[in-house]
């Protein structure tokens, strides 16, 4: 394949891994894990949705969505003390202090200077824009930023993987993601893209040279 375009997803990848951030939101606001992501589910079926679609969607506010989990934990959590969190804004709490994946943000930052197009493909919320992009400082090297909440589509629905390859103008061959979420990866091949599922970053290193040192991409090295 003759890659052109490298989408990076944030959170898993760009970001420290998800189940890392839950265990950093709990130290610092005292809600476990667990908890925390049965009212997250809670929440969105109560809507017919999957666990973050309503905010991902921008189908509810942060506010909205964050008093919705208070209310959630007090019913079904009633013995978790929840007044060190501010779930009604979230975001900031969140991501306060957190390092991004920086060999990744290095690496995105290397296949543009390579020639290479990249981008963003995220799933992700209105409201933490400012926490997740100033975390990256990407905005002047990403060729493109998608994300969910302003298309008020998302990963996996192949609607959101179109709207890439409109928006980017390239073709599902000319396209590779790197996603933490093999349902994500999935999606992305039956479009036609190829694909690194993200595990760790090592593997993912390898495994996205080997990509791009196939078919008629000149031979690209990772330091």
């Amino acid at each position: 394949m003759d890659y052109k375009m490298i989408w990076f997803d944030f959170g898993g990848v760009l970001s420290p891994p998800i189940d890392e951030l839950f265990d950093i939101y709990q130290s610092r606001a005292g809600i476990p894990s667990s908890a925390l992501k049965d009212v997250m589910r809670k929440v969105a079926a109560e809507m017919g949705l999957e666990m973050l679609s309503p905010i991902e969607n921008a189908l509810i506010s942060e506010s909205d969505w964050g008093a919705a989990l208070r209310q959630s934990l007090h019913t079904h959590y009633p013995d978790i003390d929840t007044t060190k969190a501010r779930l009604e804004a979230f975001g900031e709490q969140w991501f306060n202090g957190v390092s991004p994946n920086q060999e990744m943000v290095n690496e995105f930052i290397r296949l543009k200077n390579e020639g290479f197009n990249v981008g963003i493909l995220t799933n992700n919320v209105v409201e933490w824009e400012p926490y997740w992009k100033a975390m990256l400082n990407l905005e002047t090297s990403a060729d493109f930023i998608i994300d969910s909440c302003k298309e008020r589509r998302r990963k996996p629905e192949p609607e959101f993987f179109y709207l890439a390859e409109q928006k980017s103008g390239f073709a599902p061959s000319q396209m590779l993601l790197i996603d933490d979420l093999k349902v994500n990866c999935d999606a992305a091949t039956a479009r036609g893209w190829g694909t690194v599922h993200f595990k760790d970053t090592k593997t993912a290193l390898i495994n996205l040279r080997n990509q791009l040192n196939s078919g008629k991409n000149n031979e690209y090295r990772i330091a």
